[in-house]
């Protein structure tokens, strides 16, 4: 093997580096960008789970004044939502084929 042949395998493993490298600067670049959303969206969800707690509350107290009973109504719209969220799973589980069948 003379040594022309062996550099230019030399040269073409520099080039593949070379773009290997600029692929991972790349990447690191993209990994830094995510974690920088992944935290102004943390948060912006607690700013809004506040905000969320806060406007219960005067809720709340808006109710109570008027006589309502604020958690009641809570307490049943958790149950109406429950309820919606179990039928729509066995709504799901009875259009699915069961494995036997098929």
């Amino acid at each position: 093997m003379g040594l022309g042949s062996t550099a230019k395998k030399l040269q073409g493993l520099s080039d593949r580096a070379e773009a290997m490298y600029k692929q991972v600067q790349k990447l690191q670049e993209r990994i830094v960008g995510l974690e920088e959303e992944m935290d102004d969206t943390h948060d912006t969800v607690k700013r809004l789970d506040h905000q969320l707690t806060e406007q219960r509350a005067l809720l709340l107290a808006i109710a109570d004044e008027q006589g309502i009973d604020g958690e009641e109504i809570l307490a049943d719209a958790a149950i109406d939502d429950i309820d919606s969220t179990t039928d729509s799973a066995e709504d799901a589980e009875a259009t699915e084929p069961d494995e036997a069948e098929t």
